[in-house]
């Protein structure tokens, strides 16, 4: 989950402070921390570059299998057989019931329900590096590893194009299973990827010259060094942006304005260690290969396959939909093709979105912070298209928001509402016990609910004032 993901990045930084004051301090503990191994991924990519690239599958299959477990003991201690025995029963899954409808049930029944269990037994009131940390990550993977493989057995012309590139048509051994999903550059915190894709690299088909290994060193160093830049604003800002100052009574008695400004700033640096973390570990990704993703229209490589971040749409957008296209990448786009595109029977995209968000909610764990929070996320990208597609269909409003003197003040606004609602998400994301933040909530007296409640209600009658008939005669045609 994204809040265990960036766990490592705070709780390092909040051992580096108690070493001294310096800078050097703060980054260089990072580096050292057991809690944050992704960095330490480095020698391992280059280790793979320099001596495994071309050579045989088992060996490769061995030397990431053996790392993953090397990292998850390193961590986790004795409690690594959470993952070694939900990888050895999806592995009897595939072979014991085949390519069946049962066995995708089966595999989402069970690693869902293994996964619960242990945020059941291990929850706590803080933010903790337990081995439920990966283990997040392993449930994605095995699931979607089911359902390409269900995919496999299927007539090719049945399936869209997105399943026909994921599609398991061969069947994985013990080995690859293990390989794929030991993988040490994603086996912590992400990101996603196919069996398909991993099986590239094992090949040796993830490179941009053929037949040498890949020319991406420059790339990794790009996204790690953007990454450490984050860091190092983590490291700035943390003592003084803190989400437990929003439960305080100092908190409480600054004026409302105060109270709405703090989050707002709270909200969008809280998001910097996540950014951090990902970054970092899609340098790994990057630099073993892992990352190619083909040429673009001008024979460039891109090396974005496992990109769980667009930087500059994050850091401009403003808009909701904007940051959710940007943060969490490969996460979004796994629910996406696993789970709300196989809702498609149910004829409806709202009710297979909200589903889907509710088991993202549920897959980040237990606590009642995360429904409110996707419950948010659900409520806001609603009226979001609601408010884009009433400018858009609105004479008056369309030309008012083309004015170009304006445009400096449209975008200072949109920004101002994007990411004050988007820290008063965050708020039950990052506190995610009821007591907690329905006190933060109680404080700026439920703005982001009664806001976008009102939006939700009034929006479809302004809508109806300001749209021309003839316009909404044209959309129905």
């Amino acid at each position: 989950t994204i809040k265990k993901q960036g766990a490592w990045v705070a709780q390092s930084v909040k051992r580096s402070r108690s070493q001294g004051p310096g800078m050097e301090s703060h980054v260089s503990e990072e580096f050292a921390s057991p809690s944050a191994p992704p960095p330490l991924c480095y020698p391992l990519a280059v280790f793979f570059r320099r001596y495994l690239f071309f050579k045989d599958s088992y060996l490769i299959h061995l030397f990431h299998t053996f790392t993953g477990l090397s990292i998850a003991y390193f961590n986790f201690g004795n409690q690594l057989y959470h993952s070694l025995l939900c990888i050895m029963l999806q592995f009897l899954i595939l072979r014991l019931m085949g390519r069946t409808v049962t066995a995708v049930l089966t595999t989402y029944c069970f690693q869902m329900a293994y996964l619960l269990a242990g945020y059941y037994y291990t929850a706590t009131g803080n933010y903790d590096i337990k081995w439920t940390m990966p283990h997040c990550v392993l449930t994605l993977k095995l699931i979607g590893l089911a359902v390409d493989y269900f995919d496999g057995g299927k007539d090719q012309n049945s399936l869209s194009s997105e399943q026909q590139k994921y599609a398991i048509r061969g069947v994985p051994s013990l080995l690859e299973v293990a390989g794929f999903s030991y993988f040490y550059g994603a086996f912590l915190v992400g990101p996603q990827f196919s069996m398909n894709h991993y099986m590239k690299l094992v090949r040796g088909e993830l490179t941009d010259i053929p037949g040498k290994i890949p020319n991406s060193t420059i790339p990794a160093l790009r996204r790690l060094s953007l990454g450490l830049v984050y860091l190092v604003g983590y490291t700035l800002l943390s003592p003084h942006i803190t989400e437990d100052y929003l439960l305080t009574e100092d908190y409480e008695n600054h004026p409302f304005w105060f109270r709405c400004v703090y989050m707002l700033l709270w909200g969008k640096f809280v998001l910097y260690k996540y950014v951090t973390c990902w970054l970092v570990t899609e340098g790994v990704c990057i630099l073993t290969g892992l990352g190619f993703n083909g040429f673009d229209e001008r024979g460039k490589a891109m090396w974005d396959a496992c990109a769980n971040m667009k930087v500059w749409l994050f850091e401009t957008t403003p808009r909701f939909t904007g940051t959710i296209a940007s943060f969490n990448i490969n996460t979004n786009a796994w629910v996406a093709r696993y789970f709300f595109k196989r809702l498609k029977f149910l004829g409806n995209k709202e009710l297979s979105q909200g589903l889907s968000l509710l088991f993202l909610a549920l897959w980040h764990g237990l606590h009642s912070g995360y429904l409110v929070c996707f419950q948010m996320e659900f409520l806001i990208v609603i009226v979001e298209r609601q408010a884009a597609s009433l400018i858009q269909e609105s004479p008056t409003l369309s030309n008012l928001a083309s004015i170009t003197v304006l445009q400096p003040f449209y975008y200072l606004v949109q920004q101002t509402i994007h990411w004050l609602f988007m820290g008063y998400s965050m708020t039950a994301f990052c506190l995610f016990t009821w007591d907690k933040w329905f006190k933060v909530y109680k404080s700026i007296y439920f703005l982001g609910h009664v806001f976008f409640l009102s939006l939700l209600f009034i929006l479809p009658y302004v809508h109806k004032a300001m749209v021309p008939r003839k316009e909404k005669l044209k959309k129905m045609g």
